[in-house]
C-alpha cells in the first residue's frame, strides 16, 4: 500500500514529509537573516509571488519529469518553528531584537497558496513549476527546502525516465542504486523517484515498505563463495509443490541435482568436473529456501563452464518437484554475449529434456550500467548473424540513482512580484533573466494530442480558447514568433495549499508512474531522443512578450559613449 493516496483527509501522520529532518531549519541562514531585515523594516505583510524554475534540461536532453510537490505541501503542513528551534537561532543571532522571536513563533503557511503543475508531468526550463505567494518573510523563508525538495526529485525521476525509454517499454528496469547512493535520505528519494520515472522495482527494503514500490533481489557473490561442497547442507530435502504434485512428503533434491548436472554437463558438452561444486551447493541451498523465486549468480567462477550447467541442474531438479526458477543475472563480460548463450543453452535443454517454460528464463544485467550501455545492447549486433541480446531485465544503481552525468538540476526560486507590483531579476546572461508578474502557464495540444508548445501569460489575460489562432513568441528573441491554433489547451496549474491547508489528493506513486508514461507519450519522439534532440517550445503570450520587456527596458540601466 502506498501512503501517498491522499493527504487531503489523512491522518496527521500522513501529513508529516517522508523525512523528518524536512524542517524551517533545513534551510540556508540566509533566508533567516532577510526574514529578520523584513521584519526590522516592517515588511511582514507585504504579499510577495516567488516562481520556483529551472533554466536547462538536466543530461543534455529537452525535457524533465518534475517530481517532490507532495514533499511540498506536507512541508506547508509542518512549517513552524518550535521552542527549540528559536533558542538556537537566539544563539546565532544575538543581537536580533526580543520581538522577532515573538513573531517568529506564530509563523505557520496558513497564508500562503500554492499552484503548481501536477507531479509527475514533463515540464521544461524557464516554466514556473511551482508559484507561491504569501506574506514575503514567510515564502523566503521556505525557499531553500522547496528548492531541496523538487531538484533532486525532478532529476532522478528524469534520469530514470531517460533510462526507460532507452530501454524501451518490454524490458524490466530494477533500481539497485541504495548502497551507492548519497546518503540514507538519497537512496530512499532515488527509490520513490525512480520507480515513478519509469523503473519496475527497487532492491531497497525500507523502500518498498515506505512507499509500496514492488521490491526485487536474490543472492550475492558473497552468498556463492560461503559454500565448498554438497555435504555441507544440513538437509537435503524438498517438498514437492503441493499446487502440482499430489505427493507431498520431502524427498532428497540433491540426487536429483546430481542425475541433472551429468545429463546437462553432456548436453552443453561441459566437463563435469570443471563445474565449481561449492557454486552448485550454492545454488541447491538458494533453491531449497526460495523454490519458487529462485534466480541464481552466474558469475562468481566461469558462467558457460560453471554457473550455468549448475544452474540449469537445479532448474530442472526444482521441476522435478513441481516448481518453476526464475532465471539467471550476469554481473560481468560481455553481457550481450553471454546472454545469448545463456538463451541458446536454455533453448538446448528446454528441447532435449522437453520442458519448454526453461527456454522462457529471465536473464538480468546489472554491473556499472549507464545509458550508453543500454543504448549499445540495443544496437549491438553479433558475428553478423543479426541476433541481439537475450537480455530481459536490467538492475541498474550508481549512473541511475547519483546522476553522475549531471548532479543537479539547477531549480531556483525568484521573486516575480510584491503587492501586485511585478519584480524582474535582471542579467548580463540573458539565460538568467526571468519573467515577471504574477503568470498561469497552458500547454496547447495539436488534433493528435501532441503537445505543441508551453505557453505563458500572465494571469490577467484571458485563458486561451481551443481553435483561437495565438500569437506566440519566444520571450526574449523578438524575430521569433508564431500563429498557433491549439486542438485542446491544458491549464497547468492547480491550487495544493491554500488558507484551508491541502486541497487537491494526491495519487500513489503507482498512479504518479502511470501519470508521467503517459505525459511522455504526449511530446514527439524527436523531443525525447537521446542524441541530438529537438528542444520543445516555451513561448510567451504577445501581450506577455511586451510586459516583459517594456519592464526590462525600465530597470535596464541606459550606458553613455565618451
Amino acid at each position: 500500500m502506498s501512503v501517498s493516496k491522499s493527504i487531503q483527509n489523512g491522518s496527521e501522520s500522513e501529513h508529516t514529509p517522508s523525512n523528518c529532518v524536512v524542517q524551517p531549519l533545513l534551510t540556508d541562514l540566509y533566508q533567516i537573516t532577510m526574514a529578520y531585515a523584513y521584519w526590522k523594516t516592517g515588511k511582514m505583510n507585504d504579499v510577495a509571488v516567488f516562481d520556483l524554475f529551472f533554466r536547462k534540461n538536466p543530461f543534455r536532453g529537452e525535457f524533465t519529469i518534475f517530481a517532490g510537490l507532495e514533499e511540498c505541501v506536507r512541508f506547508l503542513h509542518n512549517f513552524r518553528f518550535s521552542a527549540s528551534d528559536i533558542a538556537y537561532l537566539k544563539e546565532v543571532m544575538p543581537s536580533a531584537d526580543a520581538d522577532f522571536w515573538l513573531y517568529l513563533k506564530t509563523l505557520d503557511a496558513s497564508q500562503v497558496n500554492l499552484h503548481a503543475i501536477p507531479e509527475g508531468y514533463v515540464v521544461f526550463p524557464k516554466v514556473p513549476l511551482i508559484r507561491i505567494e504569501g506574506p514575503l518573510p514567510i515564502v523566503q523563508l521556505l525557499e531553500t527546502t522547496l528548492l531541496n525538495l523538487v531538484n533532486y526529485a525532478s532529476l532522478v525521476a528524469t534520469n530514470a525516465a531517460r533510462f526507460r525509454i532507452t530501454a524501451g517499454e518490454n524490458v524490466q528496469l530494477l533500481e539497485f542504486g541504495l548502497r551507492r547512493a548519497q546518503g540514507p535520505d538519497g537512496g530512499l528519494s532515488a527509490s520513490k523517484y525512480c520507480y515513478i520515472g519509469g523503473f519496475d522495482g527497487t532492491s531497497n527494503v525500507l523502500a518498498g515498505k515506505k512507499f509500496g514500490i514492488p521490491i526485487r533481489g536474490t543472492h550475492a557473490h558473497s552468498f556463492v563463495n560461503s559454500f565448498k561442497a554438497l555435504n555441507e547442507l544440513p538437509n537435503t530435502e524438498l517438498a514437492p509443490n503441493p499446487a502440482n504434485q499430489t505427493n507431498s512428503k520431502p524427498e532428497n533434491f540433491i540426487s536429483s541435482v546430481k542425475k541433472w548436472l551429468k545429463l546437462v554437463c553432456t548436453t552443453l558438452n561441459v566437463l563435469e568436473n570443471e563445474t565449481n561444486e561449492g557454486e552448485l551447493t550454492a545454488f541447491v541451498a538458494y533453491a531449497l529456501a526460495f523454490p519458487d523465486t529462485c534466480l541464481c549468480l552466474l558469475d562468481t567462477y566461469s558462467v558457460l563452464k560453471s554457473g550455468l550447467p549448475n544452474f540449469l541442474a537445479v532448474t530442472l531438479a526444482l521441476n522435478d518437484f513441481g516448481y518453476r526458477a526464475i532465471g539467471v543475472r550476469l554481473d560481468s563480460g560481455d553481457l550481450a554475449y553471454l546472454s545469448i548463450k545463456c538463451r541458446e543453452c536454455f533453448t538446448a535443454v528446454a528441447e532435449k529434456f522437453s520442458v519448454s517454460w526453461i527456454e522462457d528464463l529471465s536473464i538480468v544485467a546489472s554491473n556499472d550500467i549507464n545509458e550508453e550501455t543500454l543504448r549499445s545492447l540495443k544496437e549491438q549486433m553479433h558475428y553478423g548473424n543479426s541476433q541481439k541480446h537475450q537480455i530481459n531485465s536490467f538492475g541498474i544503481g550508481t549512473h541511475l540513482v547519483t546522476c553522475q552525468k549531471q548532479p543537479a538540476l539547477g531549480c531556483v526560486f525568484k521573486l516575480v512580484a510584491v503587492n501586485n507590483e511585478p519584480r524582474m531579476k535582471l542579467s548580463e546572461e540573458v539565460g538568467k533573466i526571468n519573467l515577471p508578474g504574477r503568470k498561469d502557464v497552458y500547454r496547447l495540444y495539436s488534433s493528435e494530442g501532441v503537445a505543441t508548445l508551453d505557453l505563458v501569460q500572465l494571469s490577467t489575460e484571458p485563458t486561451p480558447k481551443v481553435g483561437s489562432k495565438i500569437l506566440v513568441r519566444h520571450p526574449f528573441i523578438e524575430s521569433k514568433r508564431a500563429y498557433v491554433c491549439p486542438h485542446q489547451v491544458e491549464p497547468l496549474y492547480r491550487q495544493y495549499w491554500g488558507a484551508n491547508g491541502v486541497t487537491q489528493n494526491f495519487p500513489t506513486l503507482t498512479e504518479l508512474r502511470q501519470r508521467t508514461a503517459k505525459s511522455l507519450r504526449t511530446l514527439r519522439s524527436d523531443i525525447k531522443r537521446e542524441l541530438n534532440p529537438t528542444p520543445y517550445k516555451v513561448s510567451v503570450t504577445d501581450e506577455m512578450y511586451h510586459f516583459l520587456h517594456n519592464l526590462w527596458l525600465q530597470h535596464a540601466p541606459i550606458g553613455e559613449l565618451t
